[in-house]
């Protein structure tokens, strides 16, 4: 049985995120395939399916997740949206709110100096959250900064997998890895490369 939220968040990143052609990646490395996650993430609608797929992805596990958050920008928005559901999921009487934080590249220079925003706390149980894993370096610096602001670092979520090795090397490292979407999933969706 086909889920209907995951089949029409995997039409709109097609739709709106996801591109053939000849791209250089932010890891440096060349790929026919490029994904720009902000343009669903940022999308009401996208909003509305990354924050229920989101949240059905961390509650099917059992962990038991106090905060979700990573690498500012990309992981910002699916942050929010998996907060969010949760309120809305415990208004209706179903399960417990999940907080939303985010980590900064480099602490701010002023005020207090935090590397990580918003309410998360010394001892929380997280969820690393990553809009596209290429080499996972990205949730690999958000689990060291999470680490060493005292928490507990239960996985990664990531909205798409790339499946060029980041699940791998974040396995590696220790962590469980959920991907909502993975590359072979949106490629029967795309369009042929212009050219």
């Amino acid at each position: 049985m086909t889920d209907p939220i995951k089949t029409r968040l995997i039409a709109l990143l097609a739709e709106r995120s996801a591109k053939r052609g000849d791209f250089v990646l932010a890891s440096g490395r060349r790929s026919t395939l490029y994904v720009d996650c902000r343009l669903t993430t940022m999308h009401p609608e996208g909003q509305l399916l990354i924050g229920r797929a989101g949240l059905a992805a961390l509650r099917a596990t059992g962990w038991p997740v106090d905060a979700v958050g990573g690498l500012t920008l990309g992981a910002d928005p699916i942050a929010y949206a998996i907060a969010h559901a949760s309120a809305l999921a415990r208004e209706a009487g179903t399960g417990e709110i999940v907080r939303a934080f985010t980590v900064r590249k480099e602490a701010k220079q002023h005020g207090t100096g935090k590397l990580i925003e918003g309410p998360f706390l010394p001892g929380d149980q997280v969820v690393i959250v990553e809009d596209v894993i290429t080499t996972g370096g990205s949730a690999l610096k958000a689990v060291d900064a999470v680490r060493a602001a005292g928490g507990e670092i239960l996985g990664v979520l990531a909205l798409v997998d790339r499946e060029e090795g980041g699940r791998q090397a974040l396995e590696a490292a220790g962590l469980e890895v959920l991907a909502l979407v993975t590359a072979t999933d949106l490629q029967p969706h795309l369009p042929a490369a212009a050219g």
